[in-house]
């Protein structure tokens, strides 16, 4: 139990003794993507549409990120002459109506946005679909993309800006914290694609107090998810922070894979689609800040298509067993640094649905599961179905 309540307190991470905190029977697992894009900032769909896709296709909840801009007020989209893009128009008028759909026909095509308080109601169902309101601050330093998504905000937050990478994160990483005191409501603050524009480096990340997530899985094709021979994974990054932020004391770097998606229309790795990553959160009810807490307990895991029907630590050990598909192998490899070692190893992997590995003489474990099966519409053409959980300890 000391175990427990240092997890919990110290790091944040959950454990997860299902057997021992009350009411675990009605916790589920919720899907969820939360970096969205529509014709609001810098997507090609309007959002009533994105919505249905998500809803349609099994998701609980979304939150719509739009760069430095909430769906809220007057705002007009002009609608290209590409005959894909105006014919996504008339499918978008058809399926909503001229009662719905407000729109100018004269040089151009140009379409009233709906804002967020207008369609919600289209699609919010409590405890089966929630749209959180999102926005992604939009911030950079000598040209270097610093992106972290807001989610469950109350209203704008403005780019805070810096003197280096660093000090750019934690101004708006301060300024949330901030909204968040002055609302009353929790508000989750993640860095998104690290690797884009090779623009954040773990350094970087290390000098940061108070950054609990990032996105370990990004689908957009231009973030380099994988690194190069000059840079780090987004991987390598997760685990070399967690190492700095476990010897320091501070709470461990939580992962995400979100779809970041842009692109509704045309489809392939060369455009950044829905549908490539998302969350699973457990909790009890499908709430904002039901999700929010779930998440900063490290109650989730990240995928691209496994799932799992176990992951606890229970025992001194993290145990996973994967919701195995017919035809379908996995492999369960546990990833760590052992203490005394200066780098994250594969510290054990295991051909199979079930697997379990002691938290004993570790900084920190998790575990990624592959799949043999092909990612449909992949990030890169070749990547296999995976998923992450979140690093624990002893």
């Amino acid at each position: 139990m000391k175990s427990l309540i240092k997890g919990i307190f110290l790091t944040g991470i959950y454990t997860l003794f299902s057997h021992l905190l009350p009411g675990q029977e009605t916790l589920k697992w919720y899907k969820g993507n939360l970096h969205t894009h529509s014709l609001w900032s810098d997507g090609d769909e309007f959002p009533e549409v994105i919505m249905d896709w998500y809803k349609t296709n099994g998701y609980h909840f979304v939150g719509l990120s739009d760069h430095n801009i909430l769906q809220e007020g007057e705002k007009w989209a002009r609608i290209p002459k590409s005959p894909i893009r105006r014919e996504a128009f008339e499918d978008y008028l058809q399926a909503y109506g001229e009662d719905w759909v407000e729109y100018r026909r004269d040089s151009l095509l140009t379409v009233k946005l709906k804002t967020l308080p207008e369609y919600r109601g289209l699609f919010e169902e409590e405890g089966k679909f929630l749209i959180i309101k999102a926005e992604e601050i939009t911030d950079s330093y000598k040209k270097k993309p610093i992106h972290m998504n807001a989610t469950n905000v109350q209203g704008l937050i403005r780019p805070q800006g810096g003197k280096s990478v660093a000090e750019v994160m934690q101004n708006n990483i301060n300024a949330v914290r901030e909204h968040r005191e002055k609302t009353g409501e929790p508000v989750l603050i993640h860095l998104n694609h690290p690797n884009f524009y090779w623009a954040v480096k773990a350094r970087d990340l290390k000098k940061v107090e108070g950054e609990r997530f990032f996105e370990v899985y990004n689908g957009h094709p231009a973030v380099e998810n994988y690194g190069d021979s000059k840079h780090l994974s987004t991987e390598e990054i997760w685990d070399n922070v967690n190492l700095h932020y476990r010897k320091n004391g501070q709470p461990l770097l939580l992962g995400l894979a979100t779809d970041d998606s842009h692109n509704y229309h045309a489809f392939g790795k060369d455009f950044s689609n829905y549908g490539r990553g998302w969350v699973m959160v457990r909790t009890d009810e499908l709430t904002p800040a039901k999700l929010i807490e779930a998440m900063e307990r490290g109650d989730f895991y990240s995928s691209t298509g496994v799932t799992l029907s176990t992951w606890s630590t229970e025992d001194q050990n993290i145990q996973i067993e994967v919701e195995a598909e017919p035809g379908v192998e996995y492999r369960i490899q546990f990833i760590g640094v052992k203490k005394g070692d200066k780098k994250s190893t594969v510290l054990e992997e295991i051909t199979g649905t079930k697997a379990s590995y002691p938290l004993k003489e570790v900084y920190f474990v998790r575990a990624k599961i592959i799949s043999n099966r092909l990612q449909e519409n992949p990030y890169i053409p070749g990547d296999f179905e995976t998923a992450w959980t979140q690093p624990v300890w002893e």
